[in-house]
């Protein structure tokens, strides 16, 4: 990022892309990956400013974040997917030409947040959770996930998923391969490894 813009314009900014509801979500989940970050040893200050940018383009028109999406080349199976999956590839585009984040770590925090990925960085899995538990998420099993943050990362991570999995099976609606992959690599390494780790 352009480190010369301070907190307050960056919030400036972010605030001004959304509704006060999905504000104080941002704030709680840049709060929340802070805390994470600290406990289990990614850079608190990169997860901090990938909590605040995470929802920038959430609030945004559908058809603005497909402009985007087409500009900049992205799997024709993201355009075919759940629309709630876009404004994280997006924002990760817009941040990067908007806000001047160029650390990749970021950029691919915001990317992934959504969906997972195979492979995540510890980083990318603080962000993805803190989305999931921060302190303003009410839904069933919320708590068991806050609970398991405490402890293990990934296996916060995996029943999280595993919850957005079955989510949108129980609604009929399609689940990005990325999520099922992403969930598949986080069970089949505690297979190999014979448990999790942060």
């Amino acid at each position: 990022m352009n480190e010369r813009m301070d907190r307050e314009t960056l919030l400036a900014r972010v605030r001004a892309q959304m509704h006060d509801k999905r504000y104080q979500h941002t704030l709680g989940v840049a709060e929340t990956a802070r805390q994470l970050a600290i406990r289990f040893g990614a850079d608190p200050e990169k997860a901090e400013l990938a909590g605040f940018l995470h929802d920038y383009c959430k609030c945004w028109s559908i058809d603005k974040m497909h402009d985007i999406l087409v500009r900049h080349d992205l799997p024709q199976e993201l355009l075919q997917g759940e629309k709630e999956l876009w404004h994280a590839f997006a924002g990760a585009i817009v941040i990067q030409t908007e806000i001047g984040v160029t650390d990749p770590e970021i950029l691919q925090a915001v990317r992934y947040h959504t969906t997972g990925r195979v492979g995540m960085t510890l980083l990318e899995k603080v962000v993805c959770v803190a989305d999931y538990i921060e302190p303003n998420r009410q839904y069933p099993g919320v708590e068991q996930i806050r609970d398991l943050a405490q402890k293990d990362l990934d296996t916060a991570l995996s029943v999280a998923l595993g919850g957005t999995i079955q989510f949108l099976i129980e609604k009929q609606k399609t689940v990005f391969p990325l999520t099922l992959m992403a969930y598949n690599d986080l069970i089949s390494r505690r297979g190999r490894e014979g448990g999790f780790n942060g």
